[in-house]
């Protein structure tokens, strides 16, 4: 294991070719493995987006090593855009390597456009505990319009967390999608954010840090 604090680029193998990849390392004795997924790459989402990374500053404070990577056809990853459907399949493939690589249950995080495609592969993997959707797109950004209803098969913890502005989470819709999820749920809305959370990034953080504390503590 890297001596935590430290930062591995690589590339892991995915369905559509290899993806560029970062591990923030995790301590010694590490509980769980976690990974966050980027937003829309067609709108300049990368692994490096800030709330990617306050989001896995947030699980790596844990101590657990957390992985983030660019979907296909982003920043260095192979393949091309594919509007969300062979994403799902990023999504696994990353869910693998933390298998192998850490043997730990998993905690998924996406934002935006990588909760709304992440969340279905974390859903129905065994391996995932608990899972954290940022900023979902509710109302998306491009002509496709994501299927939550598998939400309502997810028995396990989830926690949503919006901006009261978010422009693609309008709150009656965002209560639609959680009232319709199966619990154990928790939606925490941030006041004053919009859906990059400008300005409350540090209220995002403190979110997710009481949250996963919460759920890890079980």
């Amino acid at each position: 294991m890297l001596p935590q604090n430290s930062i591995r680029s690589f590339f892991l193998d995915g369905p559509a070719g290899r993806l560029e990849a970062l591990l923030n390392a995790g301590a010694e004795g590490a509980t769980h493995a976690a990974v966050v997924c980027h937003p829309h790459p067609l709108y300049g989402g990368t692994l490096h987006n800030k709330v990617v990374f306050h989001t896995m500053k947030a699980l790596n404070r844990f101590g657990f090593p957390v992985l983030r990577f660019n979907f296909r056809g982003t920043g260095l990853s192979q393949g091309e855009h594919d509007n969300g459907y062979g994403e799902i399949d990023d999504v696994r493939a990353s869910l693998e390597w933390l298998d192998r690589e850490f043997h730990l249950p998993i905690i998924f995080a996406g934002f935006s456009f990588g909760a709304a495609v992440g969340l279905s592969a974390a859903c129905s993997d065994s391996r995932v505990q608990a899972a954290i959707g940022v900023g979902i797109p509710v109302v998306p950004a491009d002509e496709r319009t994501y299927d939550f209803d598998f939400l309502q098969d997810c028995a396990k913890p989830k926690l949503f967390v919006s901006g009261a502005r978010d422009q693609f989470g309008p709150q009656e819709k965002l209560q639609e999608v959680v009232a319709q999820a199966a619990g154990p749920k928790k939606l925490v809305v941030i006041d004053g954010a919009d859906h990059f959370f400008e300005g409350r990034l540090r209220e995002l953080r403190e979110a997710i840090e009481s949250w996963v504390g919460e759920v890890t503590a079980i």
